[in-house]
């Protein structure tokens, strides 16, 4: 079972939610696990109000925190997990299946690390550019049925059911001395010099295709980059980046 202190390293991400009811359902979820980190990212006000009428709700959402970006909600995690249903949609992250993914979670709780657990909205799910904010992305196994072209649950049962996967009573058998992973803040700054790099030495020009932002946030993500690991390499770009300005200026 998950001690308090490693529950309260959990952080729920609700993107775009939009349904009050929804919001309301997914942090009287949260109460009855015991999660107490909500985190909302949206464009426009997110309806507060209506959802803290749920039952066993109010403590979570009055404790809620507002995000312009995915970005700014993840950047202090060090494992950033999407949900998805899965679908038709083409696949650029590893999937598991949500036992499988508790327990890795459960792995990564027990190293002291801080977890992301992003929803999408109830309409389209995670978009392309917020999933590659997600170190892998996890399903939750579903009775597929020929009328039903892409199975998936209520956003409130979700969050439910991931969560109570998560509780459930396990041991997590964690190696001894394994480094601790850089956090989402620390991979989006390493993505922001990568992509300086890449501009500045014309390769964004070259290879248009291959620079989309997604696209290199998810080759930085793909290195598995430990917290220790993270400082050397934006030391190593920016040492490119001042070679690479004083060579320009001395060409001018």
């Amino acid at each position: 079972m998950l001690s308090q202190q490693q529950l309260d390293r959990v952080c729920v991400v609700l993107v775009r939610a939009r349904n009050p009811n929804n919001i309301g359902a997914a942090a009287r979820a949260m109460h009855d696990f015991g999660f107490r980190h909500l985190r909302v990212v949206n464009e426009y006000a997110v309806p507060f109000a209506s959802a803290r009428s749920a039952v066993d709700a109010s403590e979570v959402l009055g404790s809620a925190k507002e995000f312009g970006s995915v970005a700014g909600a993840v950047a202090d995690c060090t494992l950033v997990v999407g949900t998805t249903a899965v679908g038709e949609r083409a696949l650029l992250h590893p999937l598991y299946a949500l036992p499988e993914a508790a327990a890795t979670i459960g792995e990564e709780l027990a190293r002291g690390g801080r977890i992301a657990l992003l929803f999408g909205s109830e309409k389209t799910g995670l978009s392309n550019d917020e999933l590659s904010h997600c170190h892998w992305l996890l399903t939750i196994p579903m009775q597929q049925h020929e009328d039903v072209r892409h199975p998936s649950m209520n956003l409130g049962q979700a969050v439910a059911v991931c969560l109570y996967e998560l509780v459930r009573d396990r041991r997590a058998h964690v190696e001894a001395g394994v480094p601790a992973a850089a956090e989402a803040g620390e991979v989006e700054r390493l993505t922001a010099l990568l992509t300086e790099v890449l501009e500045q030495t014309g390769y964004t020009l070259r290879h248009p295709s291959n620079c989309d932002e997604a696209q290199i946030r998810r080759l930085v993500m793909r290195m598995g980059m430990m917290a220790a690991d993270a400082p050397v390499w934006m030391g190593i770009l920016r040492q490119m980046l001042w070679k690479l300005r004083g060579a320009q200026a001395g060409s001018e």
